[in-house]
């Protein structure tokens, strides 16, 4: 069955997207995120939209759940949307090693990650 154009751009349960500055001032340190479904029933503004997702982490498992308001434009989708066994982006704004090991921060992940099995419901 096609798809009507209202429907051509939405998100759908199971895509896994990249969320960077680019959707949204929030996400300085980008998170990937598996969409539960997107929002249609809350007032935006043009172009923006509000997403209920799982929050992953560098393995593809739901640390926490999140709504969050992001720019359309700016969501990458990833290219394995059922998450299964799928890569996911490594921690994009780590900088310049300095010689330095990476920093674990009280989640005990260095991507700020929490750890598995604390996800809130």
């Amino acid at each position: 069955m096609p798809e009507n154009n209202e429907d051509a751009g939405r998100f759908r349960a199971g895509d896994v997207v990249l969320l960077t500055d680019a959707a949204s001032v929030q996400f300085r340190k980008p998170i990937v995120v598996r969409v539960i479904r997107e929002i249609p029933d809350r007032y935006t503004y043009e172009g923006w939209l509000w997403l209920d997702a799982y929050q992953l982490n560098a393995k593809g498992e739901a640390v926490a759940r999140r709504e969050l308001f992001v720019m359309r434009a700016g969501v990458q989708r990833q290219a394995d949307g059922d998450g299964a066994g799928g890569t996911f982006p490594p921690c994009l704004n780590q900088g310049p090693s300095l010689g330095r090991l990476p920093r674990s921060g009280p989640t005990g992940s260095s991507c700020g990650n929490p750890r598995p099995g604390t996800v809130r419901r």
